[in-house]
């Protein structure tokens, strides 16, 4: 601990003139003042680093603060780019499905108009129609009994 002692000088004596008389006290006053003065460096070094620090904390919460401003303006819009990708996606998917169907069906339309055979097998499965002097036997496959219930058994 540095203990400071403020003498107030005379008007008209000057800190050599004091240091002539004091001898060797001088030096001694002289090596306080380096210390204080060393003391000041170490105090302002420390405020410096302490605002370098402060300064340093700053900048890294100024950063994190803009990308977050940034990934809150590019998030919404990728989010609703996914969406619409996936529903893209959707749609495609739907589409083949119906163009499967309408070749099935432009292809059986076009049997039903040329090929005979087909429209005689259709006429006959389908519709339950026969040609005369034909007996028409349908075989059923055997449903499966159903198995009775706990609640039965009991």
């Amino acid at each position: 601990m540095i203990m400071r002692a403020y003498v107030k000088l005379p008007t008209g004596i000057s800190g050599r003139q004091i240091e002539e008389e004091l001898g060797d006290k001088a030096v001694y006053g002289t090596t306080i003042r380096q210390v204080d003065h060393t003391y000041g460096d170490f105090r302002a070094r420390r405020e410096a680093s302490v605002w370098r620090r402060l300064n340093r904390i700053l900048l890294v919460l100024l950063i994190i603060a803009i990308w977050l401003v940034i990934v809150s303006l590019f998030v919404p819009p990728y989010k609703k780019l996914m969406q619409s990708r996936a529903e893209i996606d959707n749609l495609q998917q739907q589409v083949s499905e119906q163009q499967s169907l309408l070749a099935r069906q432009t292809r059986e339309v076009n049997l039903l108009k040329t090929d005979v055979t087909y429209l005689e097998t259709i006429a006959r499965d389908r519709l339950d129609l026969m040609k005369e002097g034909e007996t028409i036997f349908r075989l059923e496959t055997a449903r499966a009994k159903p198995k009775p219930s706990d609640s039965v058994r009991r």
